[in-house]
């Protein structure tokens, strides 16, 4: 992977970040002859930063097959990234993305389109072509908002629409985003967005220690990274939700599983007061008004890989209610299974993995092992 950072201008030389690890940066050519006339408000930086696409295919990296942006607090997953892509021939034209979780915004913006700060990637034989007529198009489209509505509408003049990847997140939420990092579509994870306008990802941590405590798991096993898998604990009638690398849920009833796999909207709305901007473009489920009777969530300790495969770790979060003996009893659950390798016929038609409670005679700890699904085999309480 190669890249660049795009920036204003470049910082003097003793304030350079010499870092090798880091992609160098980029100065953004100058856009004063280019109308930016959206109204009210907005920043004509959005030229600068739709522009990105042609001054990147312009730096003539060799042998490109993907080109992929973001936003300066964009959080993309490499690995997951790359596998994703690869089921698409990038010497077709792929405009390849995400729209926001807000009904209204994807409304007015349009469900065609990448939102930028999810991120999106583009096929080198695409992005060539697009790198010639950006200029001349964008000059239609000075009456837009941002960079990301300008590439789509240039992209969708060469007559190209959007494949849809909704591992990409725009995460035009606010507060608590436990519910959609709970409920994963079956897609590897892509990219988180506006983590600073959220609650840290991990209770009693900051935005950036959770991050780093997310790409523990990340780095054991990035494909696996938040795939949610259902099982059931036959004796007490309990359905385990298990979100690989981040959390397990122990609902205290038989649930079924279209109910359990809908987003809990423990989040907040990105505008207050806006009844549209409470709708979402996925399944949702209310949450519980009563902490006691919402599902009991188990955050990730640590996790390892072996010979034995990957085990993770899940210690209770801390509610102050009564619970019953057995839950009350139960402070870790741990997770077993072996490293995700999707291949392209999973990537094309994805399917959940089941899961089995493990027999134990320790009241504190549950296991739980994480296998793929018997060619008939249903998830419920059975």
């Amino acid at each position: 992977m190669r890249g660049c950072v795009f920036v204003d201008t470049l910082p003097s030389e003793e304030n350079a970040n010499n870092d090798g690890s880091l992609p160098p940066l980029c100065a953004s050519e100058d856009t004063s002859q280019l109308l930016y006339t959206y109204k009210p408000g907005g920043l004509r930086s959005a030229i600068r930063v739709a522009r990105v696409v042609k001054e990147t295919v312009a730096l003539n990296h060799p042998g490109v097959r993907w080109y992929v942006f973001g936003d300066d607090d964009t959080i993309f997953f490499p690995q997951n990234l790359v596998k994703t892509l690869s089921k698409y021939d990038h010497r077709l034209w792929y405009y390849v993305g995400s729209y926001s979780e807000i009904y209204e915004a994807s409304q007015i913006f349009g469900f065609g389109m990448a939102f930028g700060g999810g991120g999106f990637a583009i096929s080198s034989s695409l992005a060539e072509v697009l790198a010639k007529i950006f200029d001349s198009c964008i000059e239609r489209y000075s009456h837009l908002y941002g960079s990301d509505a300008r590439v789509y509408s240039c992209i969708t003049e060469l007559g190209v629409g959007l494949t849809h990847e909704p591992g990409f997140h725009q995460v035009d939420l606010r507060g608590n985003i436990f519910g959609l990092m709970a409920s994963h579509p079956l897609t590897p994870l892509l990219s988180l967005h506006h983590l600073d306008h959220t609650d840290p990802i991990f209770p009693s941590m900051t935005t950036t220690k959770s991050l780093q405590h997310l790409f523990e798991a990340v780095n054991v096993d990035s494909e696996r990274i938040l795939q949610q898998t259902v099982c059931y604990e036959r004796q007490f009638s309990w359905t385990i939700s298990v979100s690989w690398g981040y959390a397990v849920q122990v609902f205290q009833n038989n649930m079924l599983l279209p109910d359990v796999i809908r987003v809990q909207k423990t989040f907040k709305q990105w505008k207050e007061g806006n009844v549209l901007a409470g709708i979402y473009n996925f399944n949702t489920r209310e949450l519980h008004p009563d902490p006691c009777k919402r599902p009991t969530i188990f955050y990730l300790d640590e996790v390892s890989s072996g010979k034995d495969g990957t085990i993770s770790s899940h210690r209770k979060y801390f509610q102050n209610c009564s619970y019953k003996a057995s839950m009350k009893k139960l402070e870790v659950i741990k997770v077993v299974t072996n490293k995700l390798y999707l291949d392209n016929d999973q990537l094309q038609t994805p399917r959940r993995h089941c899961c089995d409670v493990l027999p134990t005679n320790d009241g504190d700890l549950m296991e739980i092992a994480i296998r793929e699904c018997k060619s008939e085999e249903l998830i419920y309480m059975h």
